[in-house]
This record gives structure tokens, C-alpha cells and sequence, in this order.
């Protein structure tokens, strides 16, 4: 049987088959899926688990394997730097269920903070690497991987692209492979990384990969393709998809589906048998400068764009200098459009309030309320990576408080997902050296930039157990925090008062924001503490309203301004009640529906 499948499902189509018993990740774009598809597996076969960060999501599909089962991790490329420390480690101390990683690269940047290429990890990490081109290979190199990892006793890493993950093929669909869980036995020499054992095992990373390169010379995701051999043209991953819709049959291509280490013999007879050799891949220059060493010419960056996606548009304007025409239609309906925050985002009043403060600077994070940086609020001046906003913030007021010249408080701001991932260190940072921030923790009660899925902070697993919620507050507080308040962030007087209050101390503080996100389905925990959240509507008195636009800098995409009439209106199709519109209304024009 065959079915249409997202390279994302494909791949948690290939965990199952692959008889993994146990399944970790954090999310993140373009990642995320796959733990959502492994989550509704029955825990008979595999437990899934939405972990704090993807470090302890590796850490733990560590274990598991350790204690013998097929276990798997996976990860958007920037979580892999956080994943980094066990990651590199783990490819000494090998395995004993086969472990295998996703890396879900994104060249061009849709919603990452770079652009890395995370087939360097792989090299620096000896680690062996597969890059799947169609939803088909996905599942099919997931299944091979675990073999490999067996086989020589080392972590597999797959590199996904965001095209891979989210364009669909057609699957061929097998049965699960019961592997069974292997018998653990004590092998300290093997993992406890101590120096004099990590020495040791170095030698066997080496001759693992010496042995992986017959492999990577003969296997069947390395290939050729013979067709005109004037052009010859090296891929890897989905470049093959996008190069032959280019091409066709005026080149002859070399497909690279295992890259780490890369194949040799294969490269060298390839470039015997056509007159000119393109590279293309995504991001880095690495077949490219391989190529190069071992005397083979080659073009690649000299043509080829240095990032972004190599897409055909791409390669046809590189090669050819062609580029598809945009009919003049399709110009008069493209607009441009920014990302905004959703009608009824608790985030929206919050960064309302707190963008109209002077004198501050405001430390941002990873996560839906990075929208804040833009128009209308303005209110964001700096963000870098997860969990970075509490500890660039305390750098930040360190300085400041040594600068006579410039009055200037800060404030962090990071979610509840993010907390949980990696602030809270940093806030233990706030704490132990008595940083004067102020850190506002937007609790909305559920990870929501990613597609609401479950944290430590709601109180159900990935699987939808019902499992022990943390609360901020009390983690807060036992870290040592005493000023502490939780606010309702569309209360727009209740933000301001709780800023107020917090610019006023010389200590550390916290505000934490406490609402939930406006497409969360809510659960009977979310009814108590929330009542009768998300019931009403508003609307526009239109003889009231004075057309002042006051409404539309709340940034609401419910809201619109009638230009020719000088009337806001409300789309109650889109409104959820926040009522932070109807707060800054100076006439009062805007109210519930019905009253």
C-alpha cells in the first residue's frame, strides 16, 4: 500500500517500522511534525516525549539507547547546537540500540534566526549523515540508519531541509520490525567518557569512519545518472529533485544521499566520464571544496548563490540567466504582508503597553512574541537564540549600571516554553549576581510559535497524559526570586501598574503574564482558571467612533480602517474579546456585541 506523506511523516513513518521504541524532541520549525505523528502511536510500541530542549531530548534517546532499545531524537539545525555537547560526545561512546538524529536544516531562513548547514556537525562530529531527497527516501534511509548504527556502533545523523519536510510523495507503507530491546551489560570503558577511556574510544570513531567509506562508495543512495556527459552535476538531499527539473536529460548527475564521509571513488569516476561538473547544495560549499581537494574542477559558489534555497527558479537564473515571468495579474493581487500576532494574542496588549515605555531596553527571545520587535509596537531590541533574552538582558544592565551618562533599565522578555527550554539558567544568573532586570515571562499555556504543542508548564504529555505541571511562580520563587507578580496581559492598567512596580525595584523581579493563547484548545483546567475567556465579541459604534485610528495601533488583524468613511470597524469572525481595543478607544466607541 502506498500513501501520500510529508517528508515529516515519513520520517515517524520510518521510526515505527523500524521497531523504535522510544522517541524525544523539542519543537521547531521545520521538525515539528514528526514527534506529533510518533505522539499518537500507542505507548505499547513507543513512547514519545516533548522534552524540556533538545539537548535533554538527546540526552535521553542516549539512555534508551544505552539501555538497549532503537531510540530517536529530532530537531530543527539550531536545536543541534544545543543538542551539541552530548551529540559530539555520543559519537564516541557509540550505542547499543541503534540511535539516530533529525536535523531539520532551513536554508532560507523562514523561520530560523540563521542559516547554518549542518552537515559540518556532522563532519566534526564523525558521525555518519543521510540526506533524503522525496518523502519516499525519508522513510526508507531512517530504516537503513538503524542499521548502520548497529552495525558500527555509532549515532546516525539525517539532514532534512524545511522542502523536504513539508512537500509530499508518495510512500510505500510496510509493517513494523520488531527488534526487541537489547540486554544492557556494564561497559564503563565504553560509557563513561572520562579522558582515558574517551582516548580510547576516539580510535574506534576513526577506523568506523574508514570503514564507512567503502560503504558510502558502494551503497545505493550514492549514485550516478548517465545521460549528455557534457554537464555533469553533483547533488545532494532535494538539489537532485531541483537540478533534474532544470536539466533533464542535457546532464548527467551524481546523487548523493549518505554524505558523511562523502564517496570518493565514486566522485573521481564521475568526473572522468563528463566534461564539466556543477555542484549544488544548500548552504556551504562542502562537496564543492571536497571535490576540489581531491584535484577534481569543479563549479559551485562561483555560480551558484552562497545561501538560501537552490530551488529551480535558482539554478535556471545561475545557469541560464532565465527567470519564470510574473504575469501582471498575479502582481496586481501580491501584497505584501508582515507576520502579525493573532486576534486575541495575550502578547498583543502586553507589547502594546510595554513598547510606549522610555528609557528602557528590551531584551527579546525566540518564540511567537518575537513579532513584538515590529510595527505597531516597536518594542523589542534585541533577540539571538533561545533563552538568550534573561542573560543578554542582565549583560546588558551590567553596563548600563557602570554608565553615568545613560539612564537605562532593562527588561527580558521569553516565554513559557522558552523558560522552560533554556531561561531558566540564565534567570539563576539574574539571581546570583543581583542583576537589576526585569524579566516578564508570557506565559500563554502552551507552546505556541511551533503549533501548540505540550511544555512541562500544562500539565499533559506529548502522548495527552495528564502528567505534574510546573508552575512558574513557584519555580520562580524557590530560585530565589522575592518580587514576583502574575498579571492578565489584557488588562492593559494591570501591565502598567506591574512595570511600574518593577522599574521602581533595584532587584531582581518578575512578571509573568498569564492568559492563554487564542487558538489553544482549552482544556478543563483552562475553563477554571480562565472563565469565560474568549466569549464575547466587540464592535464599533460607528456614530461614536471619531476616527482617530487609536484601535488599529494595537496591531488587532480583526481590526480595519475604512479610509473613505474614517471608521474602524471590527471583524467579529476574527475577534476573540480581549478587549484591549476597546481600552485604548479615547471615545469609547468600541463595546461587546449585545450591549
Amino acid at each position: 500500500m502506498k500513501k501520500l506523506m510529508t517528508g515529516d511523516e515519513a520520517i515517524a513513518r520510518g521510526v515505527f517500522e523500524a521497531g523504535v521504541k522510544f522517541a524525544a524532541a523539542y519543537p521547531g520549525t521545520p521538525s515539528t511534525e514528526i514527534l506529533e505523528n510518533l505522539s499518537e502511536i500507542d505507548r505499547e510500541y513507543l513512547v514519545a516525549e516533548w522534552a524540556p530542549n533538545e539537548k535533554v531530548a538527546l540526552e535521553s534517546a542516549i539512555g534508551a539507547s544505552v539501555a538497549g532499545a532503537r531510540s530517536f531524537a529530532s530537531m530543527k539545525h539550531v536545536g543541534l547546537n544545543v543538542a551539541a555537547d552530548p551529540f559530539f560526545t555520543a559519537s564516541y561512546s557509540g550505542v547499543n540500540g541503534g540511535l539516530v538524529l533529525i536535523t531539520a536544516d532551513e536554508p532560507g531562513q523562514f523561520s530560523s534566526q540563521n542559516e547554518q548547514d549542518n552537515r559540518n556537525m556532522a563532519r566534526a562530529a564523525f558521525v555518519p549523515m543521510f540526506e533524503p531527497a522525496d518523502s519516499q527516501e525519508c522513510k526508507d534511509m531512517v530504516k537503513e540508519a538503524y542499521k548502520i548504527s548497529e552495525e558500527h556502533d555509532t549515532p546516525v545523523i539525517l539532514r532534512m531541509t524545511t522542502r523536504v519536510c513539508h512537500s509530499k510523495g508518495l510512500v510505500e507503507i510496510e509493517e513494523r520490525e520488531e527488534v526487541g530491546i537489547k540486554k544492557w551489560e556494564k561497559q564503563p570503558l565504553k560509557y563513561v567518557m572520562v579522558p582515558a577511556n574517551a582516548k580510547v574510544r576516539k580510535q574506534h570513531v576513526f577506523k568506523r569512519m574508514n570503514d564507512l567509506k567503502e560503504f558510502s562508495n558502494n551503497c545505493k543512495w550514492n549514485f550516478a545518472e548517465y545521460y549528455d556527459t557534457k554537464i555533469g552535476v553533483v547533488v545532494s538531499g532535494d538539489c537532485y529533485l531541483y537540478a533534474k527539473e532544470v536539466f533533464g536529460e542535457e546532464a548527467s548527475y551524481l546523487k548523493v544521499g549518505f554524505s558523511n564521509p562523502l564517496p570518493d571513488e565514486l566522485f573521481k569516476d564521475f568526473a572522468a566520464k563528463v566534461d564539466m561538473i556543477y555542484v549544488i547544495e544548500e548552504n556551504d560549499p562542502i562537496m564543492e571544496t571536497h571535490l576540489k581537494s581531491l584535484g577534481i574542477e569543479c563549479h559551485g559558489k562561483d555560480v551558484f548563490p552562497s545561501h538560501g534555497e537552490m530551488i529551480p527558479e535558482v539554478i535556471r537564473k545561475s545557469i541560464k540567466g532565465e527567470e519564470i515571468p510574473i504575469f501582471d495579474e498575479a502582481k496586481d493581487v501580491m501584497i505584501n504582508r508582515a507576520p502579525t500576532f493573532c486576534a486575541g494574542c495575550p502578547h498583543r496588549g502586553f507589547f502594546y503597553t510595554l513598547g510606549k515605555r522610555k528609557g528602557i531596553m528590551i531584551s527579546g527571545d525566540i518564540g511567537c512574541y518575537t513579532l513584538g520587535y515590529g510595527a505597531p509596537y516597536n518594542a523589542m531590541d534585541m533577540t539571538l537564540c533561545m533563552g538568550a533574552s534573561i542573560s543578554m538582558g542582565h549583560g546588558a544592565a551590567q553596563v548600563f549600571s557602570m554608565d553615568e551618562e545613560q539612564d537605562v533599565r532593562v527588561v527580558s522578555v521569553i516565554g513559557d516554553s522558552t523558560f522552560f527550554h533554556s531561561g531558566i539558567n540564565s534567570l539563576f544568573d539574574v539571581i546570583y549576581n543581583n542583576s537589576n532586570t526585569v524579566t516578564c515571562i508570557l506565559d500563554n499555556r502552551i507552546t505556541g510559535m511551533t503549533g501548540q504543542q505540550q511544555n512541562p508548564g500544562t500539565g499533559f504529555t506529548a502522548q495527552g497524559q495528564e502528567t505534574n505541571e510546573i508552575d512558574i511562580e513557584g519555580l520562580v520563587r524557590a530560585m530565589g526570586v522575592k518580587n514576583i507578580r502574575r498579571i492578565n496581559p489584557n488588562n492593559l492598567d494591570e501591565v502598567n501598574e506591574a512595570l511600574d512596580w518593577a522599574l521602581a525595584l533595584d532587584e531582581p523581579s518578575v512578571i509573568i503574564t498569564w492568559w492563554p493563547c487564542a487558538l489553544k484548545v482549552q482544556s478543563e483546567e483552562d475553563k477554571k482558571n480562565f472563565p469565560g475567556s474568549f466569549q464575547n465579541k466587540y464592535r464599533v459604534d460607528q456614530d461614536i467612533c471619531i476616527g482617530c485610528k487609536k484601535c488599529t495601533t494595537t496591531g488587532c488583524p480583526a481590526i480595519s480602517f475604512d479610509k473613505e468613511k474614517r471608521k474602524s470597524s471590527i471583524d467579529i469572525n476574527k475577534c476573540v474579546g480581549c478587549s484591549v481595543c476597546a481600552q485604548v478607544c479615547p471615545v469609547k466607541a468600541i463595546g461587546k456585541v449585545g450591549e
